[in-house]
């Protein structure tokens, strides 16, 4: 299964650190972390068998861990150099400038440049298939703020990014409170939009997300599960759900992995990914919520493969880009099928 050609939509950058890395930047930094690696280990993700706890899990995440440029730029070369490892033939990988800019008050243009290279440089290095996303996080800015560094970084002019996310708490900040940026960006049409609703938050939210912001995509959307006509609306525009089980368990969005709502929106029709969010928090890999798909839910290789072709489809690549990588999809598919002979 680790060898299976997949596709990703949905992995926070911050969430997909190496633990080996990170603990070499620890250590460098001299960082108020245990210097035995275990330890540091189990200070640093989320307990794998641990029960759901969305506090716990959110207190993993820092911002301390990077006191240069060249620390960022470390530890995404590592990052997107192990992600052919989880067998990833296309991701796009997202990330917050904010988060890796605010510890030191970096430049966040320097650093969304910074990432985009190192991350660019370390696919070409695997022949990983790579594109960006920009994530602003509604607990941590206003719209007036992430409108001013929107326009910031859309100068950048980065063709490898291609679409901003919207992320944080669900419950507080709802959707339409940040119509003012995803109305910019739609006008500007640079990048598409991802939009985190209906994880913590139910169907309406996911509804506000679609009307209120255009979302192109949905980050999670697990709560699609109770709502029919929500269900006939994301399968007639095509509009799919970023379903991340590992993660949704963990969080205490969905509390029991084994009836997770990706099988049956699956064989309702609707259009689903299968993704990991934050593997390094999580103490996982893309591979494990592969392996739960087959056997929680007896997804089979094809049912597999069509996830994989639905992200293509979902994808925020030019039709003709998404069209060519399609191709190549299947082409990878059929040299793992011979491989497996």
């Amino acid at each position: 299964m680790r060898r299976f050609p997949k596709v990703e939509l949905h992995r926070h950058l911050e969430g997909t650190f190496p633990v080996g890395r990170l603990f070499e930047l620890s250590l460098k930094n001299n960082l108020n972390r245990p210097r035995d690696f275990e330890a540091f280990r189990r200070e640093v993700t989320f307990p794998k068998d641990s029960s759901p706890d969305f506090l716990a899990f959110l207190s993993k995440f820092h911002t301390d861990w990077y006191r240069s440029h060249d620390d960022v730029y470390f530890i995404t070369y590592h990052s997107v150099r192990d992600l052919v490892d989880d067998g990833l033939f296309y991701c796009e990988l997202r990330f917050s400038p904010e988060h890796f800019a605010l510890e030191n008050d970096f430049d966040r243009e320097e650093i969304t440049r910074l990432i985009v290279s190192a991350g660019n440089r370390a696919a070409e290095e695997t022949g990983l298939n790579l594109r960006y996303l920009l994530t602003f996080n509604r607990s941590k800015q206003t719209v007036e703020q992430m409108l001013a560094l929107y326009e910031r970084l859309k100068r950048l002019a980065l063709p490898q990014i291609v679409g901003i996310d919207l992320a944080g708490d669900e419950i507080n900040y709802p959707p339409e409170g940040f119509q003012a940026l995803f109305e910019k960006a739609r006008a500007d049409g640079l990048y598409k939009a991802t939009v985190h609703a209906g994880e913590v938050s139910p169907p309406a939210q996911i509804w506000e997300a679609i009307r209120s912001l255009h979302a192109d995509r949905i980050g999670h959307g697990t709560s699609a599960i109770e709502d029919p006509a929500l269900q006939e609306l994301l399968k007639e525009k095509g509009i799919a759900l970023e379903l991340c089980i590992t993660s949704n368990y963990q969080t205490g969005a969905w509390a029991d992995e084994r009836n997770h709502p990706i099988g049956e929106l699956y064989r309702r029709g609707v259009p689903v990914t299968l993704n990991s969010d934050d593997p390094f928090i999580q103490d996982t890999d893309l591979t494990d919520d592969y392996l739960k798909a087959v056997r929680f839910f007896g997804f089979t290789l094809e049912d597999l493969i069509q996830l994989n072709l639905n992200a293509l489809k979902a994808s925020f690549l030019p039709p003709e880009e998404a069209k060519k990588l399609t191709a190549e999809y299947l082409a990878r598919v059929d040299a793992f099928r011979r491989a497996c002979l």
